[in-house]
């Protein structure tokens, strides 16, 4: 048991204290200390080497591996084992989904840091995102197993489906249907080139859900092979992102149109003297439903108004825990499949043998349980779950008294997937390759324009066939007109009343909106404008505000970030060199010319200066508040610059503001240290 090779293959917590000294802190104070294996994994010599962890030419100063460059000129591959492309993947989805980040502390029984908080903040902006991440995650591997069933009950692929079918028909007459699906499960483990022979790759958009053959991609033209559309990218990963961005737009347009009777108008705005001019969206819905009942036949009843304010209160005090649950299963997913396809630097085998081992045991027991016994057993263990509640309460006021928090060892991710990091702690373990070399990831291309309309080109890897069928056992003629671009098809629905409940505002609409954009632009400008004397005067918030608009995309990094501090122009700066790394904030115009060359701290002449192993919470922040961000951006369609909130274990907090690389500083400054995150 002390083996820690045993001990990593067996699905048990890698320590108890959480529960048998919950008080019990260890705090790293550098990444060498190595408190998790994520610390670990980024400092271990890997066979695959990339740019970020190669010693070759590296200097003791910080090495640009490309910041301000082309993708197409950046190192291949940056991190070995993996494409670019993927790399950034990771890194623009943990961008989107990491916002608050406090250090934490105590013992991690399942080895890895960057774990949901049990009372993470609840904000809609953050719903949102975790909505996004659930579609792109589990509900595109829903959709693929709805289609990869409609492939086999079609016979359109008939040799295939005839040996499932075959397989399926001999389980069933010698009842072996259970042993068969468990051993069936154990080869798509243990083996991994056997799933694409078993369930052959196809592009999403191309399969027809219901017929399972080939059809037209929703988007007029396949220009991705892993979105429900097909919609083209610049960058692998965008379409699918976009996708689930409208897919969530959409639902809420449906929701607000439900409610206040007729379709959304508008765009929903922000403080200050622009929230003045702008209403809150949530109230103009809540508005826009009031003035529909009261001009109703019927008129609203004392009892319904009375009713408004604790229904509002439980509804949004329910969607709490729903964030958390949505961000869980994801997490799960997460989880699984990067058990199942591990990528570097954690090991290749080791989780999914796990998993193989935990089948084996059910799998001789399903040899000798027959029908009437699984039925049986089933049946009393619904019976005791819905009528033993007065056991299970007294077994649970006794558990949590023997042993507080005794659930957290149970958690998958302390048990089976011990070990198995989600998309977020992959991204954190790659980034932290690059600190503990030197070597700072850059950060992902930003398309700035839009994607040709041409259709991808297809390979094995996208779409493939089982034996000698042809893919889809479709014909070239079939496949050549389901790639023919065609525009006219992303607008098509087929049904003339849905195609009227979305309507499209134009005519006087669209010039009505043009005007009303207009003039809230001259009160943003305005507003703005006056945050200059407000700034002078002392005021804190117009000081925050001030450079939130940036005229141009200032490009530095990887060691200097310009930003303001109190309305001050000046650089965030990262200094390596001295023993401690610490992050200052400097007025030097000279900084920006530095490049990537690590100075040390006495040569910044900062304002103020941080080690980076004494941050204990770092959030991002933005000099407007959602509302009015909305607002701006869709007024004056300039990108706003938002900012970090860094907080030291002293309890001082350095607020920097007006950073268009504020993601970039984030990734940096969470990877450089020894602290054990977890996200809020």
């Amino acid at each position: 048991m002390d083996d820690p090779i045993v001990k990593d293959f067996l699905p048990i917590p890698d320590t108890v204290a959480p529960v048998t000294d919950p008080e019990y802190k260890e705090v790293a104070h550098s990444i060498t200390q190595s408190p998790t294996d994520s610390h670990a994994l980024a400092q271990v010599a890997q066979e695959e080497k990339g740019a970020a962890n190669s010693k070759e030419g590296h200097s003791d100063e910080v090495l640009d591996l490309g910041w301000n460059q082309h993708p197409d000129k950046v190192a291949k591959p940056l991190v070995g084992g993996l494409e670019n492309e993927e790399l950034w993947l990771l890194i623009r989805r943990f961008n989107k989904q990491m916002y608050h980040l406090k250090e934490y502390p105590y013992l991690l029984p399942g080895k890895l840091d960057l774990n949901i908080a049990d009372e993470e903040e609840f904000s809609p902006d953050k719903l949102r995102a975790s909505l996004e991440r659930l579609y792109v995650t589990v509900g595109l591997f829903v959709i693929s197993i709805v289609k990869h069933v409609a492939r086999l009950r079609s016979w359109r692929e008939t040799r295939r489906t005839s040996v499932f079918c075959a397989v399926y028909l001999l389980a069933w007459l010698l009842d072996l249907l259970v042993p068969t699906l468990v051993t069936v499960t154990l080869v798509l483990i243990v083996y991994p080139p056997s799933r694409a022979s078993l369930f052959p790759p196809a592009p999403l958009a191309l399969v027809d859900p219901v017929s399972g053959g080939v059809q037209k991609p929703r988007a007029g033209v396949l220009g991705s092979t892993d979105t429900a559309i097909g919609a083209p990218e610049n960058h692998k990963g965008e379409a699918a992102e976009a996708e689930a961005a409208h897919f969530v737009t959409s639902i809420a347009s449906v929701a607000i149109a439900s409610a206040i009777g007729k379709h959304p108008q508008g765009e929903a705005p922000h403080d200050s003297a622009i929230h003045d001019i702008v209403p809150d969206p949530t109230k103009m819905v809540a508005g826009a439903t009031e003035v529909k009942t009261k001009s109703a036949v019927k008129p609203t009843r004392p009892a319904h108004v009375k009713a408004q304010a604790p229904m509002e209160t439980a509804v949004w005090t329910m969607f709490r825990p729903i964030l958390h649950g949505i961000g869980d299963v994801a997490d799960t997913y997460e989880r699984f499949a990067n058990a199942l396809s591990p990528t570097p630097p954690f090991p290749r085998h080791l989780y999914r043998l796990r998993l193989a081992a935990l089948l084996v045991p059910f799998l001789c027991v399903s040899m000798y349980i027959t029908s009437y016994m699984f039925v049986k057993t089933a049946t009393l263990g619904f019976g005791f779950a819905f009528f033993g509640d007065p056991i299970i309460r007294v077994g649970l006021r006794w558990l949590n008294r023997t042993i507080p928090h005794w659930e957290k060892l149970l958690r998958l991710q302390n048990t089976v997937l011990k070990g198995v990091p989600t998309n977020a702690q992959l991204a954190i373990t790659l980034l932290r390759i690059g600190e503990a070399n030197k070597a700072p990831l850059p950060p992902p291309p930003v398309s700035e324009y839009p994607p040709p309309e041409e259709p991808v080109e297809l390979s094995d890897d996208n779409l493939r066939a089982t034996g000698a069928e042809p893919p889809l056992n479709a014909t070239d003629e079939e496949l050549d007109v389901a790639l023919q671009p065609d525009p006219t098809v992303a607008h098509h629905t087929g049904d003339e009343q849905i195609d009227h409940a979305k309507g499209k505002s134009g005519g006087k609409a669209s010039k009505i909106v043009n005007l009303v954009k207009k003039g809230i632009r001259g009160t943003v400008h305005t507003t703005l404008g006056a945050d200059q004397l407000k700034a002078k005067a002392g005021s804190e918030t117009a000081k925050r505000r001030l450079g939130v608009l940036p005229r141009h995309r200032e490009m530095t990094g990887p060691v200097d970030f310009a930003c303001r501090y109190e309305g001050k122009k000046g650089h965030a700066y990262i200094a390596t060199k001295a023993t401690i790394p610490c992050v200052a904030f400097s007025l030097d115009a000279k900084i920006g010319s530095l490049g990537s060359s690590a100075r040390a701290e006495s040569d910044l002449n900062p304002i103020w200066s941080i080690a980076v192993g004494d941050i204990k919470e770092i959030r991002k922040v933005g000099g407007f508040g959602w509302k009015a961000k909305l607002v701006v951006g869709w007024a004056l369609d300039r990108e706003i610059a938002d900012g970090l909130e860094i907080v030291t274990r002293r309890g001082e907090v350095f607020t920097l503001t007006a950073m268009v690389l504020r993601d970039e500083l984030f990734n940096r400054l969470v990877a450089m240290g020894g602290q054990k995150w977890e996200a809020w």
